[in-house]
């Protein structure tokens, strides 16, 4: 322990803390909390379930973040008492355990600064994210299905709500493609950095020759449509098609005409939805997905504008954005961050929080470098 120069590194901890707390404006935050409690408890609020729901979602969120951050100095305030009485004393135990706690705080502020980088347009929004299976044939199909896996797992860990809008099975196994929406707030700024192309290397189940296959799967992150945003759609420019619900292997889960799919005519964007038990509620929820795609086409669009306008920047993600190798060896590598692990396992079981955090960091030094540009 005697390495550890701890009240240098108590005041590193204090010093941080208090720039994520300027960062997140505190006291901006607790108004915020103070409105939504005043808006959870009206005698109305559940009249309008989908909009209570918000409500009471971005209060939770609010509070825990107030939470978080009361906790972390108590426990700043707790070690500093800790070695102290340690030092006192020359207790090694206690010193030992100054040390892991002291890691353990360096490691939980690390993971609140990354939340202060979410401050993109629509990063506080929920997120809808479609996964669809690229080149690899049947082991694509199933890749795209291990990603969905993987991120419901990921939302599972964080207690983060999902519904899964759309699922298009491939005939031998595995996915097509796949949309579900993640109900948390800053969900979409999170998630956004896992847009791209990702790759999985490994011996193919499907090959009774047991070659290596290297198969490829799409992941899109949009942000969910909101009420105050001005996204309307001519009803000329969109084609509805009905169809009826199946599920694995072309197997009829519905007897009526209740699947929707809708294309967007002059951008020929096309949203399938068949999870909801009637028509309408497909097509309503296809018409929010639908709403939310076009939301950041145009934000694309507007960015591609700027810079045009200020040069070229580059700033691209690129196509493969993350490999999964299961064979001949183990590891997971993004390859924009260089962020890699051996334990691939765990990170197909929805352990991608290092990626995310890394992608976020990635992504704010690629805005600023930007800007300065």
């Amino acid at each position: 322990m005697a390495d550890i120069d701890f009240p240098v590194e108590i005041r590193e901890l204090r010093n941080t803390l208090t720039s994520v707390e300027r960062v997140i404006d505190v006291d901006s935050l607790r108004g915020e909390v103070e409105e939504l409690s005043v808006q959870a408890g009206a005698p109305d609020l559940w009249d309008d379930p989908a909009e209570a729901q918000k409500v009471t979602s971005k209060l939770s969120h609010a509070q825990s973040r107030l939470e978080r951050l009361s906790v972390l100095n108590g426990r700043i305030d707790d070690l500093e008492v800790l070695v102290e009485l340690a030092e006192a004393e020359s207790d090694q135990e206690s010193l030992a355990e100054a040390s892991r706690e002291l890691s353990s705080l360096q490691k939980s502020l690390q993971d609140l600064e990354v939340v202060t980088l979410l401050s993109g347009d629509y990063d506080e929004r929920e997120a809808v994210i479609t996964i669809r299976s690229g080149a690899g044939g049947v082991d694509a199909a199933d890749f795209a299905e291990m990603l969905l896996r993987m991120y419901l797992r990921w939302a599972e860990r964080r207690g983060y709500s999902t519904q899964v809008l759309d699922t298009s099975y491939a005939e031998e196994a595995g996915l097509k493609s796949a949309t579900f929406e993640v109900k948390a707030p800053y969900a979409y700024g999170t998630l956004s950095v896992e847009a791209g192309t990702h790759r999985l290397v490994r011996i193919s189940p499907f090959d009774n020759q047991g070659r290596r296959q290297t198969s490829f799967a799409a992941v899109e992150v949009v942000p969910l449509i909101e009420q105050t945003d001005s996204i309307e759609i001519p009803e000329n420019e969109i084609r509805v098609d009905v169809f009826r619900s199946s599920g694995p292997g072309g197997q009829s889960v519905n007897t009526t005409d209740s699947a929707v799919r809708l294309t967007h005519v002059p951008t020929g964007i096309v949203v399938s939805m068949q999870n909801e038990k009637s028509q309408l509620q497909n097509r309503a929820a296809a018409m929010r997905v639908l709403q939310s795609r076009l939301l950041l086409l145009k934000k694309q669009e507007d960015e591609a504008e700027k810079k045009a306008l200020a040069g070229d920047v580059k700033a691209s993600w690129g196509d493969q954005m993350r490999s999964y190798v299961l064979n001949p060896y183990q590891m997971v590598k993004d390859l924009r961050t260089e962020h890699e692990v051996g334990n691939t396992t765990a990170v197909l079981d929805g352990d991608i929080d290092d990626f995310i955090d890394a992608g976020i960091r990635w992504r704010a030094n690629q805005r600023n470098s930007a800007e300065g540009a």
